[in-house]
């Protein structure tokens, strides 16, 4: 089992940062990607960013060039860097990892952005 705890969320301005971290605890060896999801009021969950443990980085287009995502060193943590911000943002975002073949969510943070 691998349970998932994010932080960072927040209220921010258009236009502004936010950083969302994300700590995989349990038996949380061999998890070959990490990322995060977005679900907005009244729409399904999206791919917002995910990063395999080799490094490959994959993004939503609609966040290409503004939000960066990492792994920490011990590889069981993952970042998130929101950079200029927009209203269409605002989502409840949750973390994800895949462990051999069984998907793992957080309970997700609250980021909204005011225009």
């Amino acid at each position: 089992q691998v349970r998932l705890v994010e932080s960072g969320g927040g209220l921010v301005q258009a236009g502004g940062s936010l950083r969302l971290s994300c700590v995989a605890s349990g038996t949380s060896f061999s998890i070959t990607v990490m990322g995060w999801y977005r679900q907005a009021p009244g729409k399904q969950r999206e791919l917002v960013a995910h990063i395999s443990s080799g490094g490959s980085t994959n993004y939503a287009d609609s966040v290409k060039g503004r939000f960066t995502i990492s792994r920490g060193i011990a590889k069981n943590t993952v970042y998130l860097q929101m950079n200029s911000l927009k209203s269409e943002d605002t989502a409840v975002y949750y973390c994800h990892a895949l462990q051999f073949g069984t998907h793992y969510w957080g309970q997700g943070t609250q980021v909204t952005v005011s225009s």
